[in-house]
């Protein structure tokens, strides 16, 4: 307020003066420099420093219009000249006064435009904060910059910047209106102040008429158009102009949007009569503005660095090159599918969005061409499927997930790439420049031009594909599939031409293949069916096979579907039929939806289980939506009429059931995880567990038997999966690692599912185009609600006991409990029936403590007679049960073979109480309050026939990975394990090998490994020796499976494994030559196949990191040892360049590129390994910890005469991985990805902190110079080259001083690069580093 008064005092006194001055020089004959000088001089005396701002103000106040004469512009001329006045200050009150009244006072218009010609880019050195602060506050309040703008102008540069951009939106905006052309409300989106311009028009208007008859003002009003453009065209082709819009450009690009399409709008009517002859200068302006947008900076490519950055895109080699070496930098597109292959792994993240950003973030890292970058993924898709052409049989996903990736998750995320809007203008790398002439300031033509780039590179990829005859050669199982679709587009063909000459060819001439179809057929037309191509592809040169032969088949001979659509009933030939072949059509589907609801009965359960066949499993084309179907199947409504007080659902049970049977094998569980349907399943499946488990059952029901429907066959096969989804069975010491979509902690619990399934219906409404099939969108009509544990009453009392069972031991039952009672009556079953089929061994007694003190057994319930009681109900004893037997076990009064039964027969009466079983067993194991117990071949099963060879196998497999450690063997015989892991390893191979218990073997394999793994004793051998010695056709499994538990504790072994990974793809090093030896090939990193008969080939050490990498304990040190290998590796690089070339420094040199790609390469590895191992947790302490801790703590390595190369591509390299894992999670688009939340900026900026630290000289650093100086620089350089969007969520204060240590080593480009893509923030900074000729010219 002070201020207010003191400047409104200065305003009082100078308005006289200046009035004085003005009347009385030029009496005197007094130049207008004297009159300045005069002024300066008053102003001095006032206390007033200069320039003035209340000067300026009251000079423009008697210039327009009072004093609106040419001595007063003289004088103007000569107070900017001399520094009495700031040029932008004056210019920006000449603006907000002249441009209003440019009808009225030509004159004055086209003065005020010789002023901004002259004096735009003038400016005078402000020394003082408190002048540039008041200067820019007044040019502020001119032109109502922070109304406008919407953040507060403090700073000058803040000012300098918007005070540009308004002048030439206002001067663009007057000379639309001066030729008579009004724009659209959609023009107008970016109009400054419109309203206040329409109320100077009328002003104009009416000023115009008064002065209508004047010719002289009339000729100069049309002249001022053609010298505004000339401004304007001055102006933007200034250099310092062209940085300043490009301010405005990065970080406001609403604004910077709206000024386009007022250029677009100007292009449009270039050839109109008004704008004729003004269209050279139209043309030029344009191209000026749109240079803006489209200019990125240009780092100095004569510096090593900046040669780095600037490396050539990673191109694919043709397909008659060698395979080794190929794809290198691609490789990520290989890691990230191979690992979604793990049948151990629900994520909640679905594939199709990793794999979209995984698709992105690549393409733009590689610097490569939509063409490039498609077909680098689907050679990784053919290979996916290629690896288990001949599989080893085991609880796995085989080939119908592998496919599945190909021809479902694939073309999908492509589809989310062409519908991804964010990143459309965040980098114009690979995206090339628009022509001119499509006007590329339109938002709308920007998309539709980057859209088209993209599809025409997808079909361009998939031409290219047709090289790769190897990969696309189709599996046996799919052949059939191939050759239809190949016959496909033969027919389409035959009939297009048999239209074209005429002819009839009837309702079914059908055109057969027998051979020549390949994957490709099968790719092309999953693009089809998402309608990323169209048909026009069937006629590409070779595309469909030459020898066809048609026919006029008859309906019998007709596809299934086509009968089944055409009304005919479903018999069970046809039932048979259908569930082989996979739907084709949405209409197909949504047809057999209807049956499985409202059919009649004996419809219901075909429908059902057709839906949940091969329609699912191989249904590709349309595979999301068979999905969809299902899953509403699992929320069927309630019919109509329906009165029971019962659940509607009991109603639905066989139709239930048999959805049930089909999502709960190993391969279709696995594809709904793909479409990233976890959350959504579990919730689907909370309200059957609810219902089916709080059913008493029937008195008629004597057995609950796998291939029966009942209520407790329901809710078994929903809890089970409902644990698999939970992964309930990971143990406790587990609940802190990380998974790649966020804390597995948070995974590991139902309301974190349902947190997630809730979050998607939320803002599904919100989802762009490219992701309206979305999970989220696809579930809206299932459930538009969220979905609280808390609305499951049982399911939540059985949760909190299972936590309660994992904390801490049982306590005791006092007699007379309802728990104990149940119990009591289980145990009753279990030993009724040990009595009545002789198995009881002799030390088997029934435990006192439970026979003795419960109540009375009714006749009803005989010993051994099935408890009619609901299935929460005996879950919630069977705790109790199984801490009684083991005691008793423990104790000699059950012999061991005698509980196997037992619990055997536990599970045989209720399936679900496997879960509790595991649970308990998991836990006590665990604790470790177990003694060991002998597995001799008498009380336990003995592996002793197979354990030996078990173990070779084991070092065998190792060995061939590159992995040399003691295996942990038990060492002498019988072999010992807990009693808990012994009495769950005898229960579980008492399970019989049928496509039916997948279910059961889906929960106990991983259980049991698990279980194994938080053992201290060496069991996983002894287990795997056993299931060996069961299951002969798993042996080639159960090895693999074995050997990956040795790197869940075994550092050394992690060491080894990571180190031939890298090894394998990058070749090895020859200190003799320092040359990497050739053979660089993902095949060898991930293998050819899975594994042959007998592991020929052998199983890829990248094979095995990927199946183990998920539990390794300590999985911080994999982030250490990436570190240590990608810093050795670069090196390694290096060390080839000196010995191929020249040890200068020289970045032309073509061996140094190399060099550099290899590097890349070796960076590209490490952060994909990195990622899939754990995620944004080893992400997060990458950024925060273990590189900060390798720069301050890394020596000064001596490498000869490659030295400073051997350190600048260790920086680089390091860099590059950074970046790299950070773009792999967070994304590099302005979309954040689901997974990345909110840490992205606090993550990136702790790393920015602790760089700028070093910079100010906080923390001494213990790493070489030049490695410090190669990363700080490329670290800067990808981040503005690739992730420009995490710039803006860096403290202002660090990019600062960021900045001002790259200008220190003379990276004045990448300094400036970095503070354009700060933000507003760092807005003002720049421009003043611009207009005051910081940077070099």
């Amino acid at each position: 307020m002070r201020s207010q008064l003191e400047k409104q005092m200065q305003r009082s006194e100078l308005e006289p003066l200046v009035a004085m001055t003005v009347k009385t020089c030029p009496v005197g004959n007094e130049t207008p420099l004297v009159w300045a000088m005069e002024l300066a001089k008053r102003v001095e005396e006032m206390g007033g420093g200069l320039p003035s701002t209340e000067l300026a103000e009251v000079v423009v106040a008697q210039l327009c219009f009072s004093n609106n004469n040419p001595s007063m512009w003289k004088f103007l001329h000569q107070a900017l000249s001399c520094g009495l006045l700031y040029p932008l200050h004056v210019l920006s009150l000449l603006t907000s006064r002249i441009i209003p009244h440019r009808q009225s006072q030509p004159e004055a218009y086209r003065l005020y435009l010789e002023l901004l010609s002259i004096y735009t880019f003038s400016f005078i050195p402000l020394g003082m904060d408190s002048s540039k602060k008041k200067i820019a506050k007044s040019i502020d309040v001119a032109l109502q910059l922070s109304e406008i703008y919407s953040f507060q102008v403090f700073e000058l540069g803040h000012a300098m910047v918007l005070c540009l951009f308004s002048i030439i939106v206002h001067l663009i905006d007057s000379t639309l209106d001066d030729l008579g052309l009004q724009m659209g409300s959609k023009g107008g989106a970016c109009e400054v102040n419109k309203s206040e311009d329409t109320q100077r028009m009328d002003i104009d208007f009416r000023e115009n008429q008064v002065h209508k008859t004047n010719e002289f003002h009339e000729l100069i009003r049309r002249t001022n158009s053609f010298m505004c453009l000339e401004v304007l065209t001055k102006l933007t082709d200034n250099k310092r102009a062209v940085g300043l819009l490009r301010l405005v450009h990065l970080n406001i690009p609403e604004k910077f949007n709206g000024l386009l399409r007022k250029m677009e709008f100007l292009e449009a009517h270039r050839l109109s009569p008004n704008l004729k002859p003004l269209s050279q200068l139209l043309s030029k302006l344009s191209t000026n503005i749109h240079r803006t947008s489209v200019l990125e900076c240009q780092l100095n490519k004569h510096q090593l660095i900046g040669a780095f950055l600037d490396n050539e895109s990673c191109k694919l080699a043709s397909p008659c090159h060698s395979v080794a070496g190929r794809f290198n930098c691609w490789v990520a597109f290989d890691i990230c599918m191979e690992d979604a292959m793990d049948g151990k792994q629900f994520p909640v993240t679905s594939a199709i969005d990793i794999l979209k950003e995984t698709i992105i973030t690549l393409q733009v890292f590689n610097g490569a061409s939509w063409q490039e970058t498609f077909l680098a993924l689907w050679l990784s898709a053919l290979r996916l499927v290629q690896r288990d052409r001949d599989p080893s049989e085991g609880p796995f996903p085989h080939l119908e997930a592998r496919l599945c990736v190909l021809l479902s998750i694939a073309p999908l995320a492509i589809a989310r790439v062409f519908g991804d809007n964010s990143t459309f203008y965040s980098s114009s790398l690979t995206e090339g420049t628009p022509p001119m002439h499509l006007n590329p300031g339109c938002e709308q033509s920007k998309s539709s031009l980057v859209l088209t780039s993209r599809r025409q590179g997808l079909i361009s990829s998939l031409q290219a594909l047709g090289h790769y005859h190897t990969l696309l050669c189709p599996p046996a199982s799919v052949v059939d599939a191939s050759n239809n679709a190949a016959a496909k587009a033969a027919s389409f063909i035959s009939r297009a031409k048999n239209v074209k000459d005429g002819i009839d060819v009837g309702d079914y001439s059908e055109v057969f293949v027998k051979e020549g179809g390949d994957l490709r057929h099968l790719i092309v037309e999953a693009c089809i069916a998402r309608n990323l191509i169209d048909t026009s592809v069937y006629f590409w040169p070779g595309y469909a096979p030459a020898s066809v032969s048609e026919s006029h088949s008859s309906p019998c001979q007709r596809s299934p579907w086509s009968t089944f659509m055409d009304g005919a009933p479903l018999t069970d030939n046809l039932v048979n039929a259908l569930i082989r072949n996979p739907a084709s059509s949405l209409a197909e589907i949504e047809k057999l939806y209807h049956i499985a609801l409202f059919g009649k009965e004996d419809e219901k359960l075909a429908a059902a289980k057709i839906l949940c066949g091969s329609s699912l499993s191989r249904g590709w084309n349309i595979q999301e939506h068979v999905i969809h179907f299902a899953l509403k199947l699992l929320c069927p409504p309630v019919p109509p009429n329906f009165t029971e007080s019962r659940s509607h659902l009991v109603e639905y049970m066989p139709m239930l059931s048999a959805v049930l049977h089909s999502a709960t094998t190993i391969d279709i569980a696995h594809i709904l995880s793909l479409h990233g349907m976890v959350p959504e399943v579990a919730a689907a499946l909370m309200p059957l567990c609810e219902v089916f488990g709080s059913l008493v059952p029937s008195s008629s029901l004597k057995t609950s038997t796998y291939n029966e429907t009942s209520t407790y066959m329901v809710f078994s096969l929903a809890f089970l999966f409902l644990m698999r989804l939970w992964k309930f069975y990971r143990p406790p010491v587990e609940h802190c690692i990380t998974g790649r979509g966020g804390a597995i902690g948070n995974e590991l619990t139902l309301e974190y599912l349902l947190l997630l399934r809730n979050s998607r219906i939320q803002f599904s409404s919100g989802d762009s185009q490219g992701e309206r099939m979305s999970s989220a969108n696809l579930l809206r009509s299932i459930s538009d609600g969220p979905i609280y544990i808390d609305s499951y009453p049982k399911l939540r009392a059985w949760y909190c006991q299972n936590r309660s069972c994992i904390a801490s031991t049982l306590s005791g039952l006092r007699s007379g409990n309802p728990i104990h009672q149940v119990a009591n009556k289980i145990l009753n079953m279990i030993y009724g029936r040990l009595t009545r089929s002789g198995t009881s061994s002799d030390n088997s007694s029934t435990p006192s403590c439970i026979t003795t003190s419960g109540p009375p057994v009714t006749s009803a319930e005989d010993a051994g007679q099935i408890p009619l009681l609901p299935a929460w109900v005996i879950l919630e004893a069977v705790p109790f049960v199984l801490d009684e037997i083991l005691t008793a076990c423990a104790y000699k009064r059950l012999s061991s073979r005698d509980m196997t039964t037992g619990l055997r027969d536990l599970v045989d009466f209720l399936p679900a109480s496997l879960a509790t079983i595991i649970t308990y067993f998991s836990a006590e194991v665990t604790r470790g309050l177990w003694k060991p117990v002998p597995m001799n071949g008498t009380d336990w099963p003995s592996p002793a026939a197979t354990l030996t060879s078990v173990e070779s196998e084991m070092k065998e497999v190792l060995a061939a990975a590159g992995v040399n450690v003691p295996t942990a063997s038990s060492g002498v015989l019988p072999a010992m394990l807990p009693l808990p892991m012994a009495a769950l390893v005898s229960l579980t191979i008492t399970f019989k090998l049928d496509k039916s218990l997948e279910y059961i073997h889906a929960v106990a394999g991983p259980a049991l490994e698990n279980c194994a793994a938080s053992c201290a004793w060496p069991s996983m051998p002894i287990i795997c020796s056993l299931w060996a010695q069961k299951v002969h056709s798993w042996h080639d499994f159960i090895i693999v499976s074995c050997s990956n538990s040795v790197f869940r504790q075994n550092g050394e072994a992690v060491s080894q494994l990571l180190r031939s990974c890298f090894t394998s793809f990058l070749g090895s090093f020859h200190p003799a030559t320092s040359l990497l030896s050739t053979g660089k090939s993902v095949n060898r990193l991930l293998g050819n196949f899975i594994s042959g008969r007998g592991f020929q080939p052998p199983v890829a050490p990248g094979f095995l990191y990927l199946r183990s990498c998920r539990t390794i304990r300590h999985i911080q040190h994999v982030n250490n040892v990436i570190v240590g290998l990608v810093a050795e590796f670069s090196r390694n690089s290096a060390m080839q360049w000196a010995r191929t070339g020249s040890p200068l420094l020289k970045s032309g040199q073509p061996s140094l590129a190399v060099a550099a790609s290899q590097a890349k390469e070796v960076a590209t590895l490490g952060a994909s390994l990195l990622c899939v191992a754990g995620g944004l947790r080893l992400v997060q302490e990458l950024y925060e910890e273990t590189l900060p801790t390798w720069l301050l703590s890394a020596g000064k390595g001596k490498w000869g005469e490659a030295r400073a190369v051997c350190q600048i591509l260790e920086g680089y390299a390091m860099a590059y991985l950074l970046v790299l894992s950070g773009a792999f999670v967070w994304g590099v688009g302005a979309k954040r990805p689901s997974r990345g939340l909110s840490r992205r900026s606090s993550i990136v900026g702790t790393h920015m902190d602790f760089i700028a630290g070093v910079l100010n000289g906080n923390l001494l650093l213990e790493c070489d110079p030049i490695t410090w100086k190669a990363y700080v620089s490329c670290l800067v350089g990808l981040t503005v080259s690739f992730a420009p969007i995490w710039i803006q969520e860096v403290k202002p204060e660090t990019l600062r001083i960021l900045a001002k240590g790259l200008r220190g080593w003379h990276e004045s480009e990448l300094a400036l690069a970095l503070l354009e893509r700060g933000g507003t923030a760092t807005m003002g900074l720049v421009a003043e580093m611009l207009l005051n000729s910081v940077l070099d010219n």
